[in-house]
């Protein structure tokens, strides 16, 4: 399963992410760190300072996936300022037509 404009890939299926008992907003392209994450709360009866090494790498993966989104969304923005700087100079045509009654 792959998420579509994401670098990572779902490695956790829908599954095994049921068969854990992960939260719905929690089955991203993190969930296969968060399933041995949340066994090894359980077993350390959610002492903070046990399982810190998986904490890490989910907490990990899930900074990486929100600084790629970050990323995407300001490459997206800077081609809409170039996009605005184009059509306020008028030298180019838009690629897309405005709406007649706009």
């Amino acid at each position: 399963m792959e998420v579509e404009g994401s670098s990572k890939k779902m490695i956790a299926t829908r599954e095994e992410m049921v068969e854990a008992r992960v939260p719905i907003p929690y089955r991203d392209q993190c969930a296969h760190l968060l399933i041995p994450l949340n066994k090894c709360r359980r077993a350390e009866f959610y002492l903070p300072w046990k399982c810190e090494v998986e904490r890490h790498t989910y907490e990990k993966c899930e900074y990486e996936l929100v600084m790629e989104r970050m990323l995407k969304m300001q490459k997206i923005r800077e081609e809409e300022a170039k996009l605005k700087r184009a059509q306020k100079q008028g030298g180019t045509i838009p690629l897309i037509p405005k709406p007649a009654h706009a």
